[in-house]
């Protein structure tokens, strides 16, 4: 899998996620939240940008630099945008995303393999449970972190380095908190999940490029499920030989 099969893989969920009725209504509800919660910080962060930009750079007087200025400031809102719209996603993923995101999984495999989804002989809350507490190391905390080097690239000689490392980290540990749903579900240790991803990373820089497109993002971030259960059930059907292979399967 290379960095262009993750771009691939994430646009064919967004259009099985648009053309599947139930797909849709939930990656629909999925979006619904997500942009209130990101119209609702966009809104303070466009009604305070000068007074934040202020605190960084105080506006020149000079008429020759100051459109320089006001360059900066709209640079830093449209960063700040971005910032919003993955705070936006870490906030319906605490309160209820997770629940979506395992549904839509769910439906995505029965889809293209035609039988029910594979899963551990445990109970539903047990799964659930279980994939509510892969949030914290899975997604919560990596993109803080690749948040908190973005922030830290303004005030070092480093900047152009780390502002270019922080949204790669935060893009590919946001493609695997949607690649690890089905490995999660089946209750796998966290580390062989984490080796998993390590041994490609490319495909999920890949995959969660396109969520640092701002607008776009939330749209793909919406059916991002979708996109990753393909992958997934992709890898095991190349690990499969072929008379084994389920009759059934039409990816």
């Amino acid at each position: 899998m290379t960095f262009f099969s993750g771009i691939a893989f994430n646009l064919r969920g967004l259009w099985l996620g648009l053309r599947t009725p139930r797909l849709f209504f939930l990656g629909l509800l999925r979006f619904a939240v997500v942009a209130m919660l990101t119209a609702f910080l966009s809104g303070l962060i466009l009604a305070y940008h000068e007074g934040i930009l202020s605190l960084l750079w105080q506006q020149p007087q000079s008429l020759w630099i100051a459109w320089a200025w006001h360059l900066a400031s709209w640079l830093l809102t449209l960063i700040l945008m971005a910032v919003a719209a993955l705070i936006a996603y870490l906030l319906s993923q605490i309160f209820f995303a997770v629940f979506i995101m395992d549904l839509m999984s769910r439906i995505t495999e029965r889809i293209l393999t035609g039988k029910k989804e594979t899963t551990p002989e445990v109970s539903m809350l047990a799964q659930m449970g279980f994939l509510i507490r892969q949030e914290l190391p899975r997604n919560i905390i990596p993109v803080l972190l690749s948040l908190f080097i973005m922030v830290l690239a303004w005030f070092t000689p480093l900047g152009p380095i780390l502002t270019i490392a922080g949204p790669m980290v935060a893009a590919i540990f946001l493609a695997w908190d949607n690649t690890d749903l089905v490995p999660a579900r089946n209750l796998l240790p966290f580390r062989e999940r984490f080796g998993m991803l390590c041994r490609n990373l490319s495909f999920h820089l890949g995959f969660g490029s396109l969520f640092l497109i701002p607008v776009f993002n939330l749209l793909l971030l919406s059916f991002a499920p979708v996109g990753a259960t393909m992958y997934h059930l992709d890898r095991i059907k190349g690990a499969t030989p072929p008379n084994q292979r389920n009759p059934m399967t039409t990816h």
